[in-house]
């Protein structure tokens, strides 16, 4: 009995710690749970019935399918053009690495409403792009970019990008540079020790960094929002609207805790499919 109540003793300085959590993410959990379930409970309720407003209005469903389906894209997005950066960091010496590591955290410096203004200046049809494809010919006539998912995969790849890129380049800094040159040293070319050697090395951050850009994807709102302008609508925007316009809290509600539900039943596949503890597990030794 002496040892348990020493350990409960030694847990009492997190016990601030603990109220604080169930304060500022358990409490509002919970509020959303009972007001989606029971909007009887909550503060103005003009759905009585939101889980059958949601079921009969194809307007939730496909913006359930459409926010799914940018996460799923601009992940892959970010996957492709963000693991080159990623090997490039891994491989540079001296200050070319430090230069390119900078570059790519340059943009924390700038908000995501700023990045998304940019790219609304950007991406018109009088803007820079549409001038630059005019002038080599690629195009006859401006092209429409913006307030439609183009300018919308455009302007959160360009958020999320970095993020991607970090994760990669924690799990490749990891990666003893050896190994290749013992693989070509075996008779290897660079595509073969990079397929059989650096990728299977890499893989950790490669879930790491896809999960992680996923479900931030899944709640982005400024960004599709804008650059969307209002044609390409996600769950986010609807939760924002029923709460900020139409202050319907219990759709409001069941709207978040359908993206809940659905983000948990994309993420336990995907987890056992890419095999994250092996993966972490691999790594952390």
């Amino acid at each position: 009995m002496r040892p348990r109540a020493g350990a409960w003793r030694a847990l009492w300085p997190l016990l601030p710690l603990v109220a604080f959590l169930a304060l500022v993410v358990v409490g509002p959990i919970v509020r959303v749970l009972v007001w989606g379930l029971a909007p009887s409970f909550a503060p103005t309720a003009p759905t009585q019935a939101p889980w059958a407003e949601i079921t009969a209005t194809p307007l939730y469903r496909d913006a359930l399918v459409r926010t799914f389906r940018l996460s799923l894209t601009v992940t892959l997005g970010c996957l492709v053009l963000g693991y080159p950066v990623a090997y490039a960091l891994a491989r540079a010496r001296g200050w070319g690495g430090h230069v390119l590591l900078a570059l790519v955290v340059a943009p924390f410096w700038i908000s995501v409403l700023a990045r998304s203004f940019t790219w609304m200046v950007l991406l018109q049809r009088q803007g820079v792009v549409n001038r630059v494809l005019l002038a080599l010919g690629l195009v006859t006539e401006p092209v429409p970019l913006i307030y439609n998912e183009v300018g919308v995969h455009v302007g959160m790849i360009h958020v999320l990008l970095p993020y991607m890129i970090l994760s990669l380049y924690g799990a490749m800094r990891t990666i003893d540079p050896q190994l290749l040159r013992a693989a070509a040293g075996l008779g290897a070319t660079e595509w073969q020790a990079f397929r059989r050697v650096w990728w299977p090395l890499s893989r950790a951050g490669v879930a790491a960094g896809s999960l992680l850009l996923f479900v931030v994807a899944l709640g982005f709102f400024v960004t599709p929002a804008l650059l969307g302008g209002g044609k390409v609508t996600t769950l986010a925007m609807l939760i924002e609207a029923h709460v900020s316009q139409a202050q319907d809290w219990p759709l409001a509600a069941a709207l978040g805790l359908l993206l809940l539900a659905a983000t948990l039943l994309a993420l336990l596949p995907a987890q056992r499919a890419l095999r994250l503890e092996a993966l972490v597990g691999a790594g952390g030794r």
